[in-house]
């Protein structure tokens, strides 16, 4: 199911000309997240979705304009056609990155092994020890290992990244991660927002006034990662 459709970015595809798509439904509930409306699938919702024929329409008329397209969510990988939705992006043309939590990384390995994707943006929710709170459910950690493993080895281009969110993280956690992950390539770091609409509206009630500094956490992990970045 589609929620949505930016027709057109210039900065959630790195160095592409995009248009980026919503995918609804997602299997964590991070407390945090701004786009409930896509986590949490419901009548109300659909009315107002997407359909694949308006979005393939979309594209055909903007071939030799758009370069690519970012597929993102909610989670994408619980779609159950996504394989072909991306083929069929592909199949048009277009340069496709993937957004996702990582929580399927069967999926993620077929879309590698079809070349389905040409990028993969990972969310790292925090420390392999925290993840679970991050996330807001309970899940087989061994999956979003697998994941890191998966995209870090593969040839395709990826960033990993995490939303610093006080109340979630605490600084230990970023030292965890670096030793976790380190050697990748390129990690972002985006700095949480307060943008009015949230999954979990006690949360906002409940945060702590905790202040990070992102670029002391910058500092902290760049002996880790090849290229990380604040944005």
């Amino acid at each position: 199911m589609l929620g949505g459709l930016q027709k057109l970015t210039l900065i959630d595809y790195p160095s592409k000309v995009a248009a980026t798509v919503f995918t609804v439904g997602c299997n964590f509930r991070c407390p945090f997240c701004h786009n409930p409306e896509l986590v949490l699938s419901s009548k109300k919702f659909e009315r107002g979705f997407l359909s694949e024929e308006d979005f393939f329409q979309f594209l055909e008329k903007r071939k030799g304009k758009l370069d690519g397209v970012c597929v993102t969510g909610g989670e994408p990988t619980v779609q159950k056609d996504i394989l072909s939705f991306l083929k069929k992006i592909k199949d048009l043309g277009f340069f496709v990155k993937l957004d996702s939590n990582g929580i399927n990384p069967e999926v993620l390995k077929e879309t590698f092994d079809k070349k389905l994707v040409d990028f993969v943006a990972m969310d790292i929710k925090s420390s392999l020890e925290n993840y679970h709170k991050a996330c807001g459910v309970n899940f087989d950690l061994d999956k979003i290992k697998a994941s890191v493993e998966l995209i870090r080895s593969s040839d395709v281009a990826y960033e990993f990244r995490t939303t610093v969110v006080p109340g979630i993280h605490v600084k230990k956690d970023f030292e965890s991660m670096g030793v976790w992950l380190d050697g990748i390539d390129y990690f972002a770091l985006q700095e949480y927002r307060d943008e009015g609409k949230i999954l979990n509206e006690k949360f906002l009630e409940k945060q702590e006034k905790i202040k990070l500094d992102l670029q002391e956490i910058k500092e902290c992990l760049q002996n880790h990662f090849k290229n990380i970045v604040i944005r």
